[in-house]
């Protein structure tokens, strides 16, 4: 199975990779996103370790039952010909009514067909009230492509 773009990843190819990431998980579908990741894919996600494709199908599944009205930003930092490194923000809701805005950085590693073999990640989260949120797009669609950036909102 192939997903491209595939390394060596250029400037252009590399944020084309970052988007198609984004929209992915903004999809909050596990199986859709998993398979964008290598069957042995290795994750460390804040503290959490997980390995293989199931694994990463249950994990996400977790995350969004928990994360309500999941809206993410992902912007591409830096890259190499099979690394991909980005940050990224997120507003959620608990299913108390707090919003937070999670803000990361994650490593990614490529194999030669395009998928993804490790990522790590490390993210923080900040309470947030609701008079301060900033992603408001159509839950069942991608980020339109006019919604301003990390970096345009200061983020």
């Amino acid at each position: 199975m192939s997903k491209p773009p595939v390394p060596p990843f250029t400037d252009e190819s590399a944020v084309t990779k970052v988007r198609m990431a984004e929209d992915a998980w903004n999809t909050r579908d596990p199986e859709r996103v998993s398979m964008a990741y290598t069957a042995d894919s290795r994750w460390r996600n804040r503290s959490t370790f997980v390995t293989g494709r199931p694994a990463i199908v249950e994990f996400l599944g977790a995350k969004w039952e928990r994360e309500h009205e999941y809206r993410l930003i992902k912007e591409i930092w830096a890259h190499s010909d099979e690394t991909i490194a980005v940050r990224f923000a997120y507003e959620w809701r608990s299913e108390s009514g707090q919003w937070y805005r999670s803000y990361g950085n994650e490593n990614w590693r490529f194999d030669a067909d395009g998928l993804m073999s490790e990522r790590h990640a490390s993210i923080n989260d900040v309470e947030i009230d609701n008079a301060d949120r900033q992603f408001f797009w159509d839950q069942s669609a991608p980020r339109p492509a006019d919604h301003p950036s990390l970096t345009e909102l200061g983020l």
